[in-house]
């Protein structure tokens, strides 16, 4: 099995990397890295992953398999319709802080049951009581993608990355100063479901 033995330094090489290795997902030429004995021997006594992926909980949305990475690479939260709450912030706070990971990834999707769920409640009603919270949350992202004229759930997803990595970059003290520093990158990537393809759609400014 081939495998990637270096770490990306900086927060472009880690995005390439994660780039690159979705372009293997997708065309089929993936390598499996990372994802042997020997791997997991090495990094059992300390972790240095390259890019803290906040996703979707979504089944489909796998980070590593989507990026075609192994142990120790990716440092993964996930909530439904990547909502942020203390529980994040503390995560991704530790990745890039304790970590020193140079890239933070949000990861949406097409198809997002939560941006429907927030959908339909605001167009049909309150939720059940356990699904408020995502509600509550998704809400600002729909509400704001309406007034610039958007109607489609997609494009609702998509506003909802793009507005999670100005949250991130803007709000969280520890996350600002490494932006200002450039020693991390903030990017919003969305995964189309039927061909595995990751987009660009943000990212954030020193």
């Amino acid at each position: 099995m081939t495998e990637l033995t270096h770490r990306p330094a900086t927060p472009d090489d880690a995005l390439q990397e994660l780039l690159a290795g979705n372009e293997r997902f997708v065309t089929g030429a993936r390598i499996h890295p990372h994802q042997d004995a020997e791997r997991r021997a090495a990094v059992a006594g300390s972790q240095r992953p390259f890019a803290v992926v906040f996703g979707c909980s979504d089944s489909r949305l796998a980070a590593e398999i989507i990026f075609d990475r192994g142990l120790g690479d990716l440092f993964v939260v996930r909530t439904a319709g990547h909502i942020i709450g203390p529980e994040v912030l503390a995560s991704v706070e530790y990745g890039v802080t304790v970590l020193g990971v140079p890239l933070l990834v949000v990861l949406g999707h097409d198809s997002c049951g939560a941006i429907a769920a927030t959908y339909d409640a605001m167009t049909h009603g309150l939720p059940a009581p356990g699904l408020r919270a995502i509600v509550d949350r998704v809400r600002p992202s729909i509400e704001h993608a309406q007034s610039t004229g958007v109607t489609d759930l997609d494009t609702f997803s998509a506003t909802h990355v793009q507005l999670t990595v100005r949250q991130l970059s803007e709000q969280d003290p520890s996350l600002v100063d490494a932006i200002a520093a450039k020693d991390c990158l903030v990017v919003g990537l969305t995964y189309k479901l039927t061909d595995g393809r990751v987009t660009v759609v943000a990212k954030s400014t020193p």
